[in-house]
């Protein structure tokens, strides 16, 4: 009895260990090294990355990320394929403390052809991400190539700092416009229009918003752009956002 509780013992402990062929999540260093599955293309639909990194805001975000979204649930459209693009493949750390996971790293990773480009705003767009060249190279490529390039609140200066905008109309967060303007004075920047701050602006294919809730309207209006008016009645009407245009302020350059 006594060699049985010690053999049974010992084959317990073993199984219990985690052999090192196993790959498993590193708690201690917050990696993931479990493969993902690779993110679903859905063919004939329009491909949207959103570009993240550490201290993206949520709002500007998800705003944009519900809309598209939602188009999968309605018929007789081009829907779309929504994507979550960084420079890793580690989770990403919103502000707001949500923690994220890419579909594609962008330094590494073979990715579909993206139609619409989504720059939300991040906690260092007006600093240090500036100087992120991988970045700033990622986002010119994918934006002289996409049909529609969108930034909500302080990814306007991403965005121009890619040389994006250059000739084109743009607008930001309404307190930021000031460092907008210092730091980019090359650029036509729209902030009110009698007394009313501009929620988006539309310059050929580039659409920039001030951010925040007010992202819901810059991506409703894409999806109005796209789809129709009557699609994106029912798209805001699914997430309980009541939706007319005519009494959004916004700008549509000719």
């Amino acid at each position: 009895m006594k060699y049985f509780f010690l053999a049974f013992t010992f084959l317990f402990f073993q199984n219990c260990d985690t052999p090192e062929s196993t790959t498993q999540q590193d708690i201690s260093k917050n990696e993931i090294s479990v493969p993902l599955p690779s993110p679903k293309v859905v063919p004939d639909r329009y491909n949207v990355a959103f570009l993240i990194m550490d201290g993206v805001y949520n709002t500007e975000l998800t705003a944009p990320w519900d809309i598209f979204q939602h188009t999968i649930f309605r018929k007789n459209i081009k829907q779309m394929n929504v994507f979550l693009v960084a420079d890793t493949h580690d989770p990403v750390l919103t502000f707001e403390g949500i923690r994220l996971l890419p579909d594609y790293n962008y330094l590494k990773d073979e990715m579909p052809k993206f139609d619409i480009l989504v720059v939300p705003s991040a906690k260092h767009h007006l600093d240090s991400d500036l100087e992120n060249k991988a970045m700033i190279d990622f986002v010119k490529r994918v934006g002289e190539e996409a049909q529609f390039v969108t930034s909500h609140c302080d990814g306007a200066f991403v965005l121009a700092k890619a040389g994006l905008l250059d000739g084109v109309a743009s607008t930001t967060f309404p307190s930021d416009i000031p460092k907008y303007k210092e730091m980019f004075p090359q650029l036509k920047v729209y902030d009110k229009i009698d007394d009313e701050k501009v929620l988006f602006v539309h310059d050929g294919k580039f659409i920039t918003s001030a951010g925040g809730a007010k992202s819901f309207e810059a991506a409703l209006y894409l999806c109005e752009h796209l789809y129709g008016k009557e699609i994106a009645e029912s798209l805001a009407g699914g997430l309980v956002i009541d939706w007319n245009l005519e009494e959004v302020t916004h700008v549509i350059e000719e």
